[in-house]
């Protein structure tokens, strides 16, 4: 029961995140990924999403339009969705 706890606590703390990156645009791409995708991410997918928040929003942002290619570490399947939101995955 902790781990669903505790997973929980992650998840209603990374939605807050989405929605409150300081930026309205960074707040809509990411709060509405979270509203959308969150809940249905496992452990390693919340952890992809947390290591994505802690990237500055102009990239993210870059990335997720495909301005930028993605590096390496965040090359993941939660940037796949949110790249595929996007339609940066074109």
């Amino acid at each position: 029961m902790a781990d669903r706890d505790d997973i929980e606590i992650r998840r209603k703390r990374a939605r807050f995140r989405c929605w409150h990156r300081g930026s309205r645009e960074s707040d809509l791409l990411l709060g509405r990924f979270a509203d959308r995708y969150l809940e249905t991410l496992d452990s390693q997918g919340l952890a992809q999403l947390e290591a994505l928040l802690g990237q500055e929003d102009p990239d993210v942002w870059d990335w997720a339009l495909g301005r930028k290619p993605v590096p390496a570490a965040h090359d993941t399947p939660v940037m796949a969705l949110l790249r595929q939101g996007t339609g940066g995955d074109a």
